[in-house]
């Protein structure tokens, strides 16, 4: 596939998402680095956006919980561009009633080859990048001679 390149602004969009057990790693991670966070358009799912919201006090702009669609919400505002940055602290341990839709984000992420976080450790090496306080142009494949393949 070709390619193209499209700018992930200065200020960027973050999803900001947890799984229950991985919520209090996340809103330790959100306190530390509240300032830095406050600079960028911030989302999350139901309860984690609550959370971030009275725990830390960042605004954020929340869907629905991920159980009932808001991993969906998060991906379709990462394919329109609306959200470039996902931190999703995620649990690999514990079961999970909608493991297709977190499956389903994290792949549509990658497909739109944005940063993805998925621990404390990641989340840092990702908001330290010299790479947060600028443009950055990604390349992402187009996409074009997929959806206009023949189908038989």
């Amino acid at each position: 596939m070709s390619g193209k390149t499209t700018t992930i602004p200065v200020k960027k969009g973050i999803a900001l998402v947890a799984h229950d057990h991985k919520k209090g790693h996340l809103m330790e991670w959100a306190a530390y680095n509240k300032e830095k966070l406050k600079k960028h358009e911030l989302y999350a799912t139901g309860t984690t956006g609550k959370m971030l919201e009275e725990k830390v006090g960042l605004n954020i702009n929340r869907f629905l919980s991920g159980p009932l669609g808001g991993d969906q919400q998060i991906g379709a505002k990462i394919v329109d561009g609306t959200i470039n940055f996902l931190v999703f602290f995620w649990d690999p341990l514990e079961p999970q009633p909608h493991d297709p839709d977190v499956k389903a984000l994290l792949r549509i992420a990658a497909v739109w080859n944005i940063p993805i976080a998925c621990n404390r450790a990641s989340a840092d090496f990702l908001f330290t990048s010299v790479l947060m306080d600028s443009d950055y142009e990604k390349h992402t494949d187009d996409f074009r001679t997929y959806m206009d393949r023949e189908i038989k």
